[in-house]
């Protein structure tokens, strides 16, 4: 069984707390510095990125359907509208254009598989506080590393990415994640909150395995 949290501490926080050493690994990885400073090797990983991009989408619905509140059904379905389906889905089309990127038969890396996996066995379970943390570790790790430095990538490829993971409104959909799971955690007993500790704790070891997949 997990630990109970200490009652000041938010359970996001926890969470994020015992996923060390592979959290602080993420958001400080090599690869995600070269992002911002615009001297990545972006083809490679964005066909693979671009492979979540259904599952995520699907998880996103999944939350939708399992929320328990219909403020935070609204919440997900205009990121989900707004943001995935049309803003990030019109920058991978643009990006691995103009990478010469042939998403379509890139085969899939297995941390890529993996990660899918997790994502299509949250959903399935319909469950709302694992699919959050699924959803909170693949947006507030990518937060994390878009805010460790000013990017300063001139190209577009680059910038983007970095825009699309950073400023008031990602932060405060990151927000609205962890204050989700924050507001759930006290009430899931022990056994709740070690079933949430271990799908968080897996999502970040793939989360730093795909970047040192796309390191090389």
């Amino acid at each position: 069984m997990a630990e109970n949290p200490e009652q000041d501490t938010p359970f996001s926080e926890w969470l994020r707390s015992r996923s060390e050493p592979d959290w602080t690994a993420v958001v400080t990885h090599p690869f995600a510095e070269r992002i911002r400073l615009g001297t990545a090797d972006m083809r490679r990983y964005l066909e693979q990125d671009f492979q979540f991009v259904d599952a995520f989408t699907a998880l996103l619905g999944a939350a939708v359907a399992a929320a328990d509140t219909f403020e935070a059904r609204v919440a997900v379905g205009r990121f989900l509208g707004q943001t995935v389906a049309d803003t990030e889905h019109g920058y991978f089309q643009r990006a691995l254009a103009a990478l010469g990127a042939d998403a379509a038969s890139a085969a899939p890396e297995p941390v890529t598989a993996e990660f899918r996996a997790l994502m299509d066995e949250v959903r399935r379970g319909q469950d709302y506080p694992l699919i959050l943390a699924v959803l909170c570790v693949a947006e507030w790790t990518y937060l994390g590393w878009a805010t460790q430095g000013a990017t300063t990538a001139e190209g577009f490829v680059h910038r983007e990415w970095v825009e699309l993971h950073s400023g008031p409104d990602f932060e405060a959909w990151v927000g609205f994640l962890r204050g989700e799971l924050d507001r759930l955690g006290p009430g899931l007993g022990d056994d709740g909150r070690a079933r949430v500790l271990d799908v968080f704790r897996r999502a970040t070891a793939l989360e730093r395995r795909f970047f040192d997949m796309a390191l090389g």
